[in-house]
């Protein structure tokens, strides 16, 4: 059966495996060597130049999962975004990036971009008429993130695709919020995924990766820059991550319903002022999101009422993890005005909508009725209004 047509918990188990021709084990043996021959072989490995076995192999299972022709792995999430964008950018260029990012993405523009003579300019909303407004001249790239980091807010990925080939762009996405389980941003017309692949990929909060899968024509472009940029990922961590994504489809689809769950429960509590989370009928983008995700993600963010400490709750809870990353099957809360998208500013949070009250929820894998009764006792110890159980 051709690797096209497999299914997804196939396409997670199997793609991109390394043979184990010496002992035939069931699962790809760990190459760790740093040095290998460069005569009589048709490739000349080495780590940096991010063709290891175990390398070469996982970047399979990331294109596959895409949907891609090939695809890469990289140290981080970071080391990701940044080689890949600076791939495609030079001095005088221009990039058009969506208003609400992921701070490091954010902060990787602002602080930058400028001493590399790259021009930038981030949209005013995430509509047609938006992106259109900020292209230039001389725009190479077009960059979005969806559904976003941290209020959950979707981009519509065909009239990105649209705009790019209108404009002859090159269309990038931060596809880690949703993960290739949820969504598949080639199918409307994105050339490049970009994932921090810490989160969903490793799913365990015991690894940190990045990933990204295009056309081979763009991968060679990246891989040329990645080089030089030396962002690669240690081969035991390559064989780890690969023994993380095996169980991928399972987990976020686990994930996905958990949140739903959870996003409609805290949605009906008095205490939570509002939620975010493109899966509720009651999100703007929830139309959106529907056409264009396969599920919600494991992913949301709520407003404590005034009055409930938001620190103070995150203190009290027992279960749920006050911790800086996501995705991991443990269910992690935290405060992006204190951690994530601190570095904006306050200024700039509030005029993204971030307040001091917002709390962003990654959902595990736990039993709902767990999660939700660390969240009442929490509530009990801080709110000043009495809950409602």
């Amino acid at each position: 059966m051709a690797q096209g047509k497999l299914g997804l918990n196939t396409v997670c188990t199997h793609t991109g495996e390394v043979p184990d021709e010496q002992f035939q084990g069931a699962i790809s043996p760990i190459y760790l060597s740093s040095s290998y021959a460069y005569e009589g072989v048709d490739v000349k490995r080495y780590p940096r130049y991010f063709n290891t076995p175990n390398q070469e192999g996982l970047s399979k299972k990331v294109a596959a999962l895409e949907g891609c022709e090939a695809g890469m792995i990289f140290g981080s999430g970071m080391a990701a975004v940044s080689t890949t964008l600076m791939a495609f950018l030079q001095k005088g260029d221009h990039v058009v990036l969506q208003e609400a990012l992921y701070g490091g993405t954010y902060n990787l523009v602002v602080e930058e971009f400028e001493k590399f003579g790259i021009e930038y300019s981030f949209t005013e909303g995430l509509s047609e008429a938006a992106f259109e407004a900020a292209v230039r001249e001389n725009t190479k790239v077009v960059y979005v993130e969806t559904p976003s980091n941290p209020l959950m807010k979707v981009t519509d990925l065909a009239m990105i695709g649209r705009l790019a080939k209108k404009h002859n762009l090159v269309s990038m996405i931060d596809n880690t919020f949703a993960s290739p389980v949820n969504q598949t941003p080639k199918d409307f017309g994105i050339d490049i995924m970009i994932h921090s692949a810490t989160k969903y990929m490793g799913g365990h909060s015991d690894i940190c990766a990045g990933a990204v899968a295009a056309s081979q024509e763009h991968i060679d472009r990246i891989w040329n820059l990645a080089k030089n940029f030396g962002g690669s990922l240690s081969d035991m961590t390559v064989w780890l991550l690969e023994r993380s994504m095996k169980t991928m489809a399972l987990r976020v689809k686990q994930q996905n319903a958990n949140a739903l769950a959870m996003a409609e429960w805290l949605d009906s509590r008095e205490e939570v002022e509002r939620v975010y989370y493109p899966g509720l009928a009651s999100h703007p983008d929830h139309e959106l999101a529907k056409s264009q995700m396969r599920g919600f993600s494991g992913m949301m963010s709520f407003e404590l009422a005034d009055g409930i400490g938001a620190e103070a709750f995150l203190e009290a809870l027992q279960l749920i993890k006050p911790s800086m990353s996501l995705a991991g099957v443990e269910s992690t809360m935290l405060l992006p005005s204190k951690t994530s998208h601190f570095l904006l500013g306050e200024e700039e949070r509030a005029r993204q909508g971030i307040s001091e009250q917002l709390i962003r929820f990654s959902v595990g894998i736990e039993e709902v009725e767990d999660l939700q009764g660390d969240i009442v006792a929490a509530l009990k110890q801080t709110a000043q209004v009495q809950p409602v159980n």
